[in-house]
């Protein structure tokens, strides 16, 4: 039970020990890709949604002095509020205080995974665009870049729809999301069209593509890097704390004993990995697609994740690819999906300007 538990909570091992190696350091070679050039748009102040706290929190540390392996300033490390590679609980702020009973808290987590909603939120790269552009507002979509679009509408409508008469349910897509970059709106429109019952949320600034943190392999970062990691990180960080969370807890009368639960399930059903096959979870699930930007969906993932977000760098989604986290209403998160692009042909598959896999 202890190890299975500790599963659960721990990330991969290999997190760890690229953190602490020193090639985890090495390559500096590497380069963001995806790059725009920076555009002037009104948006919600992050300041809003960056939490504050009496606890220690997850989150880079202004006041730190001097540089990080001669890399990067310190200040711009990513410093987790728990160790790696263990997990933290309480990672969106939503984590229910103690009862100080620890049946009455596992009967209370018992309901929450049974009679709580599951978050799904499925990310979008924007499809191929016109890289040659400077301005926003010109680097619209490729021909292909419409055609790739075109085809992952209709993979998320077959999502939709379900597949009537069979265990292949619909999904419940409460919103479509979207940066408010030109190449990404567009993406949105053509996705949309075949779903126009699913409302649409105005365009979030925040979502737009830039520098999430420093790469790790990289070489020393210059001092436009540095200045472009500060504009970029506050927003995309608070993007990701505006989308990603848990759902509220039950309401009042929900969590309330009942003769079953009090009665009939062990404390190890209580701690089952919700993804593992050990239990089956309630039925109640909510979708939401984000149409965004390369370097943003893999900065998510790695903090969705609780990977050292330094990380993002070695990822790599494909134009139009689909990431998909799933968030438990016990605040666990999984990736079911990563830069999947089983619905393009290959000969309609890129990476920006490269196409197919020969790059």
């Amino acid at each position: 039970m202890a190890s299975r538990l500790f599963a659960r909570r721990a990330l991969p091992a290999a997190a760890a020990t690229l953190a602490a190696s020193p090639s985890f350091f090495s390559n500096p070679g590497a380069a963001s890709c995806d790059a725009s050039p920076a555009i002037e748009s009104s948006k919600p102040d992050a300041s809003e949604f960056l939490k504050a706290s009496s606890k220690p929190k997850a989150g880079m540390n202004p006041s730190a002095t001097g540089e990080f392996h001669k890399l990067f300033p310190k200040r711009q490390l990513w410093q987790p509020r728990v160790e790696y590679p263990m997990w933290d609980e309480d990672w969106d702020g939503r984590e229910p205080a103690s009862t100080g009973s620890k049946d009455e808290d596992r009967r209370r987590k018992r309901k929450l995974r049974k009679e709580g909603v599951t978050r799904h939120i499925i990310l979008v790269r924007h499809g191929q665009y016109n890289e040659q552009e400077k301005e926003d507002e010109k680097r619209l979509l490729t021909p292909l870049g419409r055609e790739q679009a075109d085809h992952t509408g209709r993979r998320l409508r077959e999502m939709i729809e379900g597949v009537a008469g069979t265990e292949f349910g619909g999904c419940s897509v409460k919103v479509v999301r979207v940066s408010n970059m030109a190449r990404a709106k567009e993406t949105a429109d053509i996705i949309a069209s075949h779903f126009p019952e699913v409302p649409r949320a105005e365009p979030d600034p925040d979502l737009n593509e830039g520098r999430p943190a420093h790469n790790i392999p990289g070489g020393r970062a210059s001092s436009s890097t540095v200045e472009r990691t500060d504009e970029s990180h506050r927003r995309i960080e608070a993007a990701f704390q505006r989308y990603f969370y848990r759902a509220g807890d039950l309401p009042e009368a929900s969590i309330e004993h009942d003769a079953d639960a009090a009665a009939g399930n062990s404390s190890e059903s209580a701690n089952a990995d919700p993804n593992s096959g050990e239990r089956k979870e309630g039925g109640r699930h909510e979708f939401e697609v984000i149409v965004c930007h390369a370097n943003v969906i893999r900065y998510f993932l790695c903090r969705a994740l609780q990977i050292p977000p330094e990380a993002w760098l070695r990822l790599c989604t494909f134009n139009c690819s689909l990431t998909y986290l799933t968030i438990r209403p016990t605040g666990s998160v999984n990736c079911r999906m990563l830069g999947d692009i089983g619905h393009l042909p290959y000969g309609k598959s890129t990476f920006s300007s490269h196409a197919g896999f020969n790059w």
